[in-house]
């Protein structure tokens, strides 16, 4: 995992421009934090354990250093409630974060659809909260971002010729960054992200605005939500991107800790989420500004696995879709996978609607 995160990071921060010392010192950064968040050998014994920490990790949508600032405050706080350490698991890619959660170095985490999906269907996890924000929307949308001066400047001129075009996307895991954009937008014009393009730039939300807009790529997968917080952190840059499409609406993240720990603690969890922020004084001032810092989020709602069931439903006519579009050596093959795809989603819905 350590190897990972350095391997990303170097791009993410060239996007900003930084200085070659800065990049080292990140990475050396980065390579400490896997190694501490490794540290605890991967078994349920820390879930049984009052005083082991609890080993957060956060889905990469800024820079992996920006995320861990934005949420060691809230965590924090958490870890009072709790009355144990609760630690910082900051990665750069959704690939990081996921071989976390499969190694059983994840303890709880902050994750979207589609990998909030598998840890509950795959990793023994549960979905305790939801997060809101404060344009009170039940989620947000997937966006597609072109520079306001020099093709493409319209949606129309990426679709009618996409091998023109340089792409930078968000990971394959990624519900906003791309699952959504191919399932609603590119796939219903017989356009594969991944294959149409002259090339692709693949990383966080904020590493594909930048990409547009710096020149090094001519359209991005965004969302809403993120191109947001990036108009605040790199404002000259944002002024120079525009939207030229938006996804249906999509449900926000959730918060998912592993099964193991008791009921009881994650009681405690799902309280002190879905209290945080609500007190008043300076207390809650405080809690407020510390969740307005954290992507605008106006607090949690408690939450269980069935809010995963638009993830799935996503999931799912993606993964049919591709079915059908593709080419197959005989009709039974591709009946087989058809069939696959529908035991799957059976299967995924009956983890999800028990409780």
């Amino acid at each position: 995992m350590q190897v990972s995160i350095v391997r990303h990071i170097v791009p993410m921060v060239a996007h900003r421009q930084a200085s070659w010392r800065r990049v080292v010192l990140a990475a050396a950064m980065a390579f400490c934090l896997g190694l501490l968040a490794a540290a605890r050998p991967a078994s349920a014994d820390g879930a049984t354990s009052p005083t082991a920490p609890v080993r957060f990790g956060i889905l990469p949508l800024g820079g992996a250093f920006e995320s861990r600032n934005d949420w060691e405050p809230l965590l924090a706080d958490m870890s009072r409630a709790l009355g144990r350490p609760v630690s910082v698991l900051s990665v750069t890619s959704y690939e990081a974060l996921e071989r976390a959660i499969e190694r059983d170095e994840v303890d709880m985490a902050f994750l979207s659809g589609k990998m909030a999906l598998d840890t509950v269907t795959q990793r023994r996890m549960k979905v305790v909260a939801q997060v809101t924000r404060h344009d009170g929307l039940p989620g947000y949308r997937a966006t597609l971002l072109t520079r306001k001066v020099g093709a493409p400047t319209t949606l129309k001129e990426v679709l009618d010729d996409p091998g023109r075009w340089r792409l930078a996307r968000g990971e394959s895991r990624s519900v906003s960054g791309f699952i959504v954009p191919q399932l609603q937008l590119f796939l219903p014009n017989k356009i594969e992200m991944e294959t149409r393009f002259r090339s692709e730039v693949v990383g966080t939300h904020q590493t594909t605005a930048l990409a547009v807009a710096n020149g090094e790529a001519d359209v991005a997968t965004n969302n809403t939500a993120d191109f947001e917080r990036f108009t605040q952190q790199f404002p000259a840059e944002a002024q120079r991107l525009q939207t030229v499409w938006q996804s249906d609406l999509i449900p926000h993240a959730q918060i998912v800790v592993r099964r193991e720990y008791p009921a009881e603690f994650q009681r405690k969890v799902q309280a002190f989420l879905t209290q945080y922020g609500k007190a008043k004084g300076p207390a809650g001032d405080s809690e407020r500004a510390t969740l307005k810092s954290l992507h605008d989020l106006a607090g949690f709602l408690a939450a269980d696995n069935a809010s995963l069931l638009p993830a799935a439903r996503l999931a799912y006519q993606l993964a049919k879709q591709n079915a059908l579009t593709a080419q197959w050596v005989n009709e039974a093959a591709k009946q087989a996978r058809l069939q696959r795809i529908e035991s799957g989603y059976a299967q995924q819905l009956a983890v999800l609607k028990e409780q």
